[in-house]
């Protein structure tokens, strides 16, 4: 994928693809291959590829989109039957589908996510402007002796396109990521269009999100995580799977909404909390502000367009786009807001429409109120509230929350705000994490070093959240681990993290409280720490003396044998989106995983791998002795099946490693 190109349409690339020969398909990703390293030129909305000395390909796209087929033109003899059009296109990064934020139904009825069991209150973290009607006054309104209509249903189109994306999905992870070119990308993207016809937005922008990490993958890109593609491929399945029998406030979750809507919320008087910069897969970058209001709910002010991680940095100090204060990101954080007129989406972000006012008010410190009461929230609370939240389909982290990309959504003055769906912008601070720590020590892991902090008798392992060098959150992570080595060991800090859903208590650290002035506070995606904010060194003979710090306590990390090998199962689920059906099919040590999963209790995790082995094997022949055709969709069930496991069983062992309690399965 090349990002000079200009991002094309799903339906611009599918129309292309389909138009090609059969052996003209066979050499497709050849092409794509040979078009990456040609140089490009770019000429106001015109794109200029250098095929070879004398062959220019031509990429018109006005909004800085390719939108139709006839806007990519190639100068050889064979235009416009030539592999160059379908190639150029194929190598472009993919056009962003509208924002497939999941409708927010009744609160007592709604299922916000594809693998939770639905919740019984609205969270305290979203805005919420007008009571539910009670049950008594419902019944009052309704007509005497009046049946309650049918829920709604899927229609033929919706269970055509969920069939069609379901076949579609399968047939990528039965080649796996080094087998799925560009034909069966094109083949996705054109499911995917045809769901986004037929009204499933949510589904669709999953699916472009598997196209996206599968170029990512194929490109040897170092910004892809292959437990990234595993996701989206999960969530394309089960939406297909869930989609054709869900029926009323379900089947709403499940189609998801094309544009967030905005409410009137009156005037808000707003604290600000920290600032974060947001970073996607598909070229996006900006800034989110987090706000408080004095009952704790948590209100989004975001800045994301696209660019890389030098936008996500730069954007800090420009001014949030609400009423006419000139308040910055940076400043916001740790200011204060005045807002009349305020419009809200159901994620808390804030809308800047004409009729907004918003002037600058005075902040709080995070020790003070009303800041103050989010660390009051008891941490297993916390924990049990990102959980209930967390691995939401899609991640409204990265239509690529997901991650799930950014895409646009309404901002109720007519001008849309992108987006970022992985996980930033896109959802209403569940999964954030309120604590004090005391760090201890670091770790070494294999994406680099880790803090480790006590939090209520608990060892948390505290990452950074980007691993750009244009960004100073690893650097601030080595500065604040020398907090534990020798500068103030012990030292308390009040912190803001995300959960990471792991078997041991694990978070990504957003911001800090300074390690010198408790009042204030460390963005530490945008600020930079210096050795001048850490305090003195001790000298000999003498011990720090901060009023904040006590002695560390005795860490006992856990070992290998204390774990339940769910890594078994979840091996194999990454090793088929990685290489495909084929690499289960193997001979091994299959009997032999099955059965240690079984000592340990886990019978459901070794009956799966069973399956899933043994669907990968299964062949069968004509009478001639000729294999037939795999059976894709029962292979793609069964892996499903093994997908959803694992992710429930991570969220038991997070929930059981913090002391929260289980999130429980949702029923299927």
């Amino acid at each position: 994928m090349s990002p000079l190109l200009p991002p094309v349409d799903p339906s611009v690339t599918a129309q292309l693809v389909a138009a090609l020969t059969p052996r003209l398909r066979k050499r497709l990703d050849a092409g794509v291959a040979k078009l990456a390293g040609r140089p490009v030129a770019r000429d106001g909305d015109i794109v200029r590829l250098a095929v070879d000395d004398d062959t220019d390909l031509e990429l018109h796209a006005p909004g800085g989109v390719v939108t139709t087929a006839e806007a990519i033109r190639c100068g050889c003899l064979l235009a416009p039957d030539c592999l160059h059009r379908a190639a150029a296109a194929s190598a472009a990064p993919v056009a962003e589908m509208p924002d497939p934020v999941a409708e927010i139904p009744d609160p007592v009825a709604g299922e916000p996510s594809l693998t939770e069991a639905p919740r019984t209150a609205p969270p305290t973290s979203v805005p919420v402007s007008t009571p539910p009607a009670t049950a008594g006054s419902a019944a009052d309104d309704a007509p005497a002796g009046a049946v309650d209509p049918a829920p709604e249903s899927a229609t033929p189109a919706q269970r055509t396109a969920a069939a069609a994306l379901h076949d579609a999905a399968a047939a990528v992870l039965e080649a796996g990521a080094d087998g799925a070119g560009a034909v069966l990308q094109a083949e996705l993207l054109r499911a995917a269009h045809t769901a986004r016809l037929a009204g499933l937005p949510r589904a669709a922008g999953r699916a472009v999100a598997v196209v996206t990490a599968l170029r990512a993958a194929r490109d040897a890109d170092p910004a892809h995580r292959l437990g990234d593609l595993t996701t989206a491929l999960r969530d394309v399945l089960l939406l297909a799977h869930r989609l054709p029998e869900a029926a009323g406030p379900e089947l709403a979750g499940l189609r998801g909404r094309v544009r967030q809507p905005y409410t009137p919320d009156g005037s808000l008087r707003l604290y600000g909390l920290f600032a974060e910069p947001v970073l996607t897969s598909t070229g996006y970058g900006g800034t989110v502000t987090w706000t408080a209001d004095a009952a704790g709910r948590l209100y989004t002010v975001p800045d994301v367009a696209p660019g890389g991680a030098a936008r996500a940095a730069g954007s800090a100090d420009r001014a949030v786009r609400i009423g006419d204060t000139s308040l910055t990101h940076r400043e916001l954080s740790r200011a204060g807001l005045a807002v009349s007129g305020a419009t809200v989406s159901p994620t808390g972000r804030l809308g800047a429409g004409a009729g907004v006012r918003a002037v600058r008010a005075p902040g709080a410190s995070w020790r003070a109120e009303p800041l103050d009461r989010l660390w009051a929230e008891p941490v297993a609370e916390q924990i049990a509230r990102a959980l209930a939240s967390d691995l939401d389909v899609p991640k409204a982290q990265d239509t690529g929350l997901a991650g799930d990309t950014g895409d646009t959504s309404d901002t109720s003055d007519g001008s849309t705000q992108p987006t970022a769906q992985d996980g930033r912008d896109g959802r209403d601070g569940r999964d954030l994490l309120f604590l004090d720590v005391t760090l201890i020590g670091t770790v070494r892991e294999a994406a680099g070093e880790c803090l480790l902090a006590d939090c209520d008798g608990l060892t948390v392992r505290l990452a950074a959240a980007h691993d750009d060098p244009a960004l100073p959150d690893r650097e601030n992570l080595r500065l604040l681990a020398l907090l534990a080595h020798g500068r103030g060991p012990g030292t308390r800090l009040r912190v803001v993290a995300r959960l990471t859903p792991a078997p041991l208590p694990r978070a990504v650290l957003l911001a800090a409280s300074h390690p010198t002035d408790p009042d204030t506070h460390v963005d530490l995606g945008l600020d930079r720490l210096r050795r001048a904010d850490l305090p003195a060194e001790p000298t000999a003979g003498t011990s720090v003396g901060t009023g904040d710090a006590r002695p560390a306590p005795t860490v006992q990390p856990a070992t290998a044998s204390d774990e339940a090998p769910v890594h078994l199962l979840r091996r194999r689920v990454h090793q088929t989106a990685s290489g495909g059906r084929r690499v289960l099919a193997f001979p091994g040590s299959k009997e032999s995983e099955a059965a240690r999963l079984r000592r340990y209790g886990l019978g459901t995790a070794g009956a799966l791998l069973t399956a899933l082995h043994a669907t990968a094997a299964e062949r069968a022949r004509d009478p001639f002795g000729r294999l037939l055709p795999a059976d894709t969709g029962r292979f793609a069930t069964a892996w499903l099946g093994a997908a959803v496991y694992t992710e429930e069983v991570d969220r038991a062992l997070c929930a059981a490693a913090w002391g929260a309690s289980s999130p429980g399965l949702a029923s299927r």
